[in-house]
């Protein structure tokens, strides 16, 4: 029996952001399970509570499970969700999603109902078409770029959720407003079936293996002066930092307007790992020249892609971590993106722990779990890596108690969610 009382969820815990309030809707509407979320977005220096693309997303949620809502509006910094329908309930195919704000992430929006459309397979097989309306390229948050090139692929490779897409209205939140568009194409999870890994994460990487970068793709997008500026800038300084990798640029596109410079840098391994790395330009751009900001930006980017393939030692990027925490609670099995380093740093750390590292290192690559492997305490954000990341575990473990991490975060074991008809 579901139960009738809302969990109670804090939202200044961990990170403290919307990010929070998304996955919590997310997991909910997914589970079920009744929530309340206080203090909404409760660590944001500049306006706490609702944002538009929030409001927008959950209104979605709310309509497909039947759920009784309170304090949905913009602002507010209490709400409570209570879903009645599951996701298998759902007759639509076509959804689409309008946020109120030109500015809301279209992005984030997809982050808050990706979850439920995706357990929400018919008996008929009918694939989701799913098109959001608002901004592709924002400040805080990422671009449709780094969903392109990033996420969806390394959800197919890893999950096997194969995922069309199309962006057919680029917009930003820097310069004129406008309100764009993206349009997604996939197969949900069938009935009484469930999310598994289907290609695990079990490339060995220790600090300083650069030679293991053999590809960068660079995306581009500046005003039309800066464009072979800054194609020349990147190659200046990628270069010496990743000797021998092949420097592709797969996308130059005037940004339409000075005030928007975005660069997407995404290095691939010899056996095909990948992270993504960007840069947004947002400081003083006065008495500048172009050649000047685009130095910038390519020193600022490439160093961001230097330190992340270089020195942090998961197989997938920063960004990455916590958007991949929800599809490993999600599915059956174990899963793990940290290599052996994570591990051994966390050793050195604690040296009561140093003898056992040669057989934790086996239990990372086999995934085998025994006495030496530590379960984690789940009732506050936890684990390695960005506070998006130990924040987003925290919040799958409130509402599937049944998911284990293990190790710092470094393993989870998913709750294997498979839904009836």
């Amino acid at each position: 029996m579901k139960p009738s009382k809302p969990l109670l969820l804090d939202g200044c815990t961990g990170e403290g952001g919307g990010q929070l309030a998304r996955l919590a809707c997310a997991l909910a509407a997914v589970t079920s399970r009744p929530i309340r979320i206080i203090n909404v977005r409760g660590n944001r220096d500049r306006g706490t509570g609702l944002k538009s693309q929030h409001v927008s997303a959950i209104e979605w949620l709310a309509k497909a499970t039947e759920a009784e809502v309170d304090g949905l509006s913009v602002g507010s910094r209490t709400l409570e969700f209570r879903p009645r329908a599951p996701p298998t309930a759902l007759k639509e195919r076509k959804v689409v999603i309008t946020a109120e704000s030109h500015g809301a992430s279209t992005l984030l929006i997809l982050q808050a109902v990706f979850p439920y459309l995706l357990f929400s397979g018919n008996e008929n097989g009918d694939p989701i078409e799913l098109e959001i309306h608002g901004s592709t390229n924002p400040s805080f948050s990422p671009s449709y770029e780094y969903l392109d090139q990033v996420l969806l692929p390394t959800l197919q490779e890893r999950f096997g959720i194969v995922v069309e897409r199309q962006l057919k209205n680029r917009a930003w939140t820097t310069g004129p407003l406008s309100r764009g568009t993206i349009w997604l194409k996939f197969q949900p999870i069938p009935p009484g079936q469930t999310l598994r890994l289907v290609k695990p994460w079990n490339e060995k990487r220790q600090p300083g293996d650069l030679d293991k970068v053999k590809r960068i793709d660079v995306s581009i997008l500046v005003p039309y002066a800066m464009l072979d500026p800054m194609e020349e800038a990147m190659v200046e300084y990628l270069g010496p930092e990743f000797l021998g990798a092949e420097i592709n640029f797969v996308l130059k596109e005037e940004s339409g307007h000075d005030a928007r410079m975005y660069v997407l840098t995404v290095a691939y391994s010899e056996s095909g790992l990948r992270w993504g790395r960007d840069f947004l330009y947002d400081r003083k751009r006065k008495g500048k020249q172009i050649r000047t900001i685009s130095k910038e930006i390519a020193k600022t980017v490439t160093k961001r892609l230097w330190e992340q393939t270089a020195v942090h030692t998961a197989a997938v990027d920063e960004y990455l971590q916590d958007q991949l925490v929800v599809f490993q609670a999600l599915a059956e099995g174990r899963t793990t993106y940290w290599s052996r380093e994570t591990e051994r740093l966390d050793a050195e750390a604690q040296p009561d722990r140093a003898k056992d590292i040669n057989e934790v290192d086996q239990d990372l690559e086999d995934l085998h779990l025994n006495k030496r492997m530590k379960r984690d305490k789940a009732h506050e954000p936890f684990g390695f890596g960005s506070t998006h990341a130990i924040t987003a575990r925290w919040v799958t473990s409130e509402l599937m108690p049944t998911v284990q991490w293990f190790n710092n975060g470094t393993i989870c074991e998913g709750a294997g969610i498979s839904l009836d008809l």
